[in-house]
């Protein structure tokens, strides 16, 4: 299951500086922060859905375009549990193999042991937590869709692969620098072989590149202590590595996911190295761009096709011209399609980040 090109390698990413990251945003039940917006009424609506066919309605509020459902809808209307540890003051939600739980002490927001970035932030009324629909019942497995003739929010759950997915972590700080990386572990899943198969793939990937961020890292914290010693009084930022996966799919005996490497070595920002992979779960092998195109002799053409015309129609600046994908481009799957991404300055500005393209799977048949 070997990675191909050089490309993949985080120490061939050129480094030039930091981010600033933000804090990850307060998720607090109600009455028991300023976090959850108190200070305005938002209306609560009586909202169709339709959850795996049957009608019902379900109390929700509409904020900036958003639907926010109560926590205490989720035991009701879709059997997920959820419980408020008071010793604690954590919120967990649990269901579908997943646990998402909302700690009260640190503002954190977890699911399955990772930690989210850049969670939302929730509305807390009439001693109701709500929290973004979209945002709670995606991660729980869910597929959520708006069916605008009838003003109908539609939710069915994913028929996904019978595995589980826990998140480990590589941790340490000290020495000038920080580092804290999540990779996944799959469980339960009924070929062993093929699941140690992967697992053993996936930590040995974590662990790649965790010595290649550790050793620009280390070369960032000898820049540091040059700096300090010609001038004791100077100010500088302690570099940093940070891992977080994203399942992106993972249905018909194929799982799909990405890391996001992000390393901060000095300077106004730093980068992040995307780092994807989608197995097929009979064998355990990575599966190629060509091998999830069908096998379709035409797949670059193809997807060449679907990504210029995606960038005419939104219209996007780039800083070359997108020409072509090579072969063994990096993708990953969602339940869409086939989605190609540009890297962190590879067409675009900075702030446009990594642009995606989704190229339907009718489209290689």
């Amino acid at each position: 299951m070997k990675k191909n090109k050089g490309k993949r390698d985080l120490l061939a990413i050129t480094l030039a500086a930091t981010l600033l990251v933000a804090p990850v945003a307060q998720s607090l039940p109600a009455g028991h922060a300023s976090a959850a917006t108190a200070s305005s009424k938002f209306k609560i609506t009586a909202t169709p859905f339709s959850i795996e066919g049957s009608r019902t309605s379900i109390a929700t509020i509409n904020k900036d375009n958003t639907t926010y459902i109560a926590l205490r809808s989720l035991n009701n209307y879709l059997g997920l549990s959820t419980n408020y540890e008071k010793a604690t003051q954590v919120v967990k939600i649990e269901g579908r193999g997943r646990v998402l739980q909302i700690n009260l002490q640190n503002n954190a927001i977890t699911l399955n042991g990772q930690l989210i970035l850049f969670g939302p932030k929730p509305i807390g009324q009439d001693n109701t937590t709500y929290l973004p629909l979209r945002f709670l019942l995606e991660r729980m497995g869910y597929d959520v869709s708006y069916e605008q003739a009838r003003k109908l929010i539609e939710i069915h759950a994913i028929q996904e692969n019978k595995l589980k997915i826990q998140s480990q972590v590589i941790g340490a700080d000290g020495d000038g620098k920080s580092l804290l990386v999540y990779y996944p572990v799959i469980s339960g899943y009924e070929n062993v072989a093929v699941q140690q198969k992967i697992n053993a793939f996936l930590k040995a990937e974590a662990d790649r590149n965790v010595a290649a961020g550790s050793k620009q890292m280390q070369q960032a914290v000898a820049e540091n202590n040059k700096i300090l010693a010609d001038n004791p009084k100077a100010t500088v930022r302690q570099p940093s590595f940070d891992g977080h996966y994203t399942v992106t799919y993972n249905e018909k005996g194929r799982l799909s996911l990405f890391v996001d490497y992000y390393i901060y070595t000095g300077g106004a920002h730093g980068v992040t190295a995307r780092v994807p992979y989608t197995f097929d779960l009979a064998t355990g092998n990575v599966l190629s761009l060509k091998e999830v195109a069908d096998g379709n002799a035409n797949y670059v053409s193809i997807i060449n096709s679907k990504i210029k015309a995606q960038i005419k129609s939104r219209k996007m600046l780039l800083l070359n011209p997108f020409q072509t994908i090579e072969a063994d481009r990096d993708y990953f799957l969602n339940r869409t399609g086939v989605v190609i991404y540009f890297t962190n300055y590879e067409y675009t500005s900075f702030a446009e980040g990594m642009p995606e393209f989704v190229i339907p799977y009718t489209d290689f048949r």
